[in-house]
């Protein structure tokens, strides 16, 4: 992704979600995808979809359980 790409993304994400520390790193961007940050913590990759002339970005997110509060936290 190049960085136009990259900030037209970060701005709509930042908007989005509330949130203005979210970081789309340039230093990590190859030809079809970008890793996201939230701070200095790392989040979700956004890749760069192209098909039939139809461009699209994915936001992918993975959640691990071991990162999630216990059940008995409430």
């Amino acid at each position: 992704m190049n960085k136009k790409e990259i900030l037209i993304v970060q701005t709509y994400l930042r908007d989005k979600l509330g949130n203005p520390k979210i970081k789309l790193d340039a230093a990590t961007a190859t030809k079809d995808s970008v890793e996201v940050f939230l701070g200095e913590e790392f989040i979700a990759v956004v890749s760069r979809d192209e098909e039939d002339g139809d461009l699209c970005y994915n936001f992918h997110m993975a959640i691990l359980e071991e990162d999630l509060p216990d059940e008995d936290e409430d």
